[in-house]
């Protein structure tokens, strides 16, 4: 059985991608964690944030790292500061804005069982980490719908 081996993901390092108008950083994929965990950093645009959808197949964890966020999950609001977790479990529909109206916020996102990530390495473009992607382009949403059932995710 594998349990993967140790790895450092250094600031400078992580796969940067551009997707919706927020840059994701792949910090730990299935690949590398042999299927236990994904890690996604996220950077966030003033104001911006996903529609509330559902993962049917994973729970997620929020750490957010910088800014302030106002995460929805089911009926509870959590207004979020750095430093905050929040988790998800699997089947609950949430949602994310960052309250912000100038600053990107910065989280990290932790997928158990892993494979959300490769979502975002399917559908997204190469990007840079720590550098906001270009706005919102209508055609990144499309592509989202496209892979929904693909990653078990639902839009609500």
């Amino acid at each position: 059985m594998s349990f993967g081996v140790p790895k450092h993901v250094s600031l400078e390092s992580g796969e940067g991608i551009y997707l919706v108008g927020d840059t994701y950083s792949v910090l730990l994929s299935s690949e590398e964690t042999a299927g236990k965990l994904g890690m996604v950093e996220s950077l966030v645009p003033a104001q911006a944030g996903p529609p509330p959808h559902t993962h049917h197949n994973e729970d997620e964890c929020f750490i957010l790292v910088e800014g302030r966020l106002m995460v929805t999950a089911g009926e509870d609001e959590y207004e979020v500061s750095p430093g905050g977790v929040v988790y998800i479990p699997r089947g609950t529909s949430h949602s994310y804005r960052n309250l912000s109206s100038a600053e990107p916020a910065k989280m990290i996102a932790i997928f158990t069982p892993a494979g959300m990530e490769e979502m975002f390495r399917e559908i997204g473009r190469p990007g840079i980490r720590g550098q906001l992607a270009p706005p919102l382009d209508p055609s990144d949403v499309e592509a989202m719908g496209s892979v929904a059932k693909k990653y078990g995710f639902t839009f609500d």
